[in-house]
């Protein structure tokens, strides 16, 4: 009778193995792979969304819903390298945004250029405007709002729990300086 039952388990065994499909080792891991990268590019594609949102308010520097609208992106304690001129954090960006805001009215800030490697993106983006401060002088410079500049500006961003962190950036003030004392 053991024999049996042992031969019928054995039976049953060969018949449910020998119908199911053979496992393709290399389809599991290229399926992985492709699951992988789509994630990364859904990641990559939500990261840029929350860049372009500084950017956005880079460009309009005068909207009274400024200080609302940065909560949407950045994380109250944001950490800027160098410190921007309105102070520490996200309400320092804020008035830094007034600041800018009241020099150059027509300040833009476009990205030409957005790279993601894990929780960083780097963002190359050209800045223009024309000066035309109520104290006549942009950065210690005499302008009038007759000259415009264009600038590349670098930004590496980190971004966590959906919200910017932290950034370092290089502007070329040096240049914005130049073109607008060309005479």
């Amino acid at each position: 009778m053991k024999k049996s039952i042992l031969v019928i388990n054995t039976l049953i065994s060969v018949i449910l193995f020998s119908c199911q499909k053979p496992i393709d080792e290399n389809k599991i891991a290229s399926d992985a792979v492709e699951a992988y990268k789509e994630k990364q590019t859904i990641e990559a594609d939500k990261m840029e969304t929350i860049a372009q949102q500084f950017y956005n308010q880079l460009s309009n520097p005068n909207d009274p819903q400024t200080d609302a609208l940065s909560k949407n992106y950045m994380d109250e304690n944001w950490v800027s390298t160098p410190e921007p001129i309105g102070g520490a954090g996200r309400v320092g960006f804020v008035k830094t945004l007034s600041v800018f805001g009241a020099m150059i009215t027509d300040l833009k800030w476009e990205p030409q250029e957005m790279l993601v490697s894990g929780n960083k993106i780097i963002v190359r983006s050209i800045a223009t405007g024309t000066p035309n401060s109520p104290e006549g002088y942009f950065f210690g410079t005499p302008t009038n709002g007759s000259k415009r500049f264009e600038i590349p500006t670098i930004d590496i961003h980190t971004i966590e729990n959906g919200k910017i962190t932290e950034s370092h950036h290089v502007e070329a003030w040096l240049t914005a300086l130049g073109q607008i004392n060309e005479k």
